[in-house]
């Protein structure tokens, strides 16, 4: 029986071809979208899991994880650097370290912060060692270039007109182990050669005045000028060793990252600097509220892809019962040559079946690719890496499409048993 219906489909096989195509578009769209989202959301939890709290100053909670955990360009105000000094000398946190955008080198981010913040990403460096002086740059796994070679800090970017720093020239101390994040893409330099190099060592209160009228923004809030609007020149010894000590005159900051010692302690620290100048949130907790409406939109296209399967199959029910009505005479002579009404049955449902199936599996195949090929696309932009797997609630979807599909199948079986057989060998 299975030669049979082989035979019958090579027979038919453009008809055939065209039905599993229809079914595989509707079902790689399902899988696309299935397979996205769950990317989207596994690789932004892995990329913000080493970030435990994040303090900035009050605004936009969203805004402030975006920036400072995914490193996405965006205005952020700066809040005193007072609160700085104040969490790395308090008992419940583990480390504090600051974080401070402004800068780019060839395409990268340049981002001030502690060696702490350094070691928290990456345990053990893959190359060099961790920079020790002011003019000595850790890079992230995917920044192209080797221990040794130096960095012409710019303000800002080349896209916005910035200008290269000629006060100081970093060099690659060493190399990140890959994190999965956007921090791959970073180069990070110690936060006093990143305040030393806008002149704001020892201007707190200028900058803290400047984070209260919310003029900061990523790209140039760590930009100081003079009375005249030039630009000062900074003197800076790149041999100069590094001090990672901040008291209360440390410059103003867009965010802090903050480990603490205990979940208890974080829930506390977190309501602590909650308040009318700081905002403190988990990154996860962001994430989670970004998840939601990341579901709704799929949802939306879940519902969206269902309704076109459903469009498809019915169109593919039309097409095969009208098939089996242009084969009356083959189906006529089966059931005058004694072949019983199951045996016709089972002819036409396992066709009907096995194209299901093709259709299926390449579907599968389509959105899988397509999925991994979106990721890829996603992971070039942000650097995050977004893993594209099937999970275990996966099956209870496939069975239950098996399942459809043999009782969608069932139909034109049964409408064949309609044809008598005497009529269907005078058709």
């Amino acid at each position: 029986m299975i030669r049979f219906i082989l035979a019958d489909l090579r027979r038919f096989k453009g008809g055939a071809l065209a039905v599993i195509v229809l079914i595989a578009l509707s079902v790689a769209l399902s899988v696309t979208v299935a397979l996205q989202e769950r990317a989207v959301r596994l690789g932004s939890a892995r990329a913000a899991e080493k970030f435990d709290l994040l303090v900035g100053a009050a605004g936009s909670e969203t805004q402030l994880a975006l920036s400072a955990v995914f490193l996405q360009p965006s205005p952020l105000p700066l809040m005193s650097g007072s609160v700085l000094a104040k969490l790395s000398d308090d008992p419940r946190v583990e480390f504090a370290a600051p974080v401070g955008f402004g800068d780019s080198a060839d395409g990268h981010p340049v981002v001030g912060t502690t060696s702490k913040l350094v070691s928290a990403l990456s345990p053990q460096l893959t190359e060099g060692a961790m920079f020790a002086r002011l003019g000595e740059a850790v890079i992230g796994a995917d920044v192209r270039k080797s221990v040794g070679a130096e960095i012409k800090p710019m303000h800002g970017g080349a896209e916005e007109g910035g200008h290269t720093h000629t006060e100081l020239i970093y060099t690659v101390s060493g190399r990140m182990a890959p994190t999965g994040s956007a921090w791959d893409r970073a180069i990070l330099v110690p936060i006093r050669a990143v305040w030393q190099l806008h002149g704001m060592e020892g201007e707190a209160g200028h900058d803290h005045d400047h984070a209260a009228e919310g003029l900061a923004t990523v790209a140039s809030s760590q930009h100081d000028h003079d009375e005249e609007g030039h630009e000062r020149d900074a003197h800076i010894d790149a041999a100069a060793a590094i001090d990672e000590h901040f008291d209360a005159g440390t410059p103003g900051l867009p965010a802090v990252l903050v480990k603490p010692k205990t979940v208890a302690d974080a829930y506390r620290l977190r309501q602590e600097y909650r308040g009318e100048t700081t905002l403190a949130v988990f990154p996860a907790e962001v994430l989670t509220r970004l998840y939601a409406t990341l579901g709704d939109a799929r949802s939306l296209l879940l519902a969206i892809a269902i309704g076109t399967q459903v469009i498809v199959i019915a169109a593919i029910l039309l097409v095969t019962i009208m098939h089996i009505g242009t084969r009356q005479k083959q189906i006529g002579a089966l059931r005058a040559f004694g072949a019983p009404a199951r045996a016709v049955v089972a002819i036409v449902w396992g066709e009907l079946f096995l194209l299901f199936l093709a259709g299926f599996g390449l579907g599968i195949l389509l959105g899988y690719a397509a999925a991994h090929l979106i990721s890829a696309s996603l992971t070039a932009t942000t650097a995050v890496r977004m893993p594209v797997e099937f999970a275990r609630e996966d099956i209870s979807l496939a069975v239950w499409f098996g399942i459809l599909a043999v009782l969608i199948s069932i139909i034109p079986a049964l409408s064949a048993l309609r044809l008598s057989p005497a009529l269907a060998l005078r058709a």
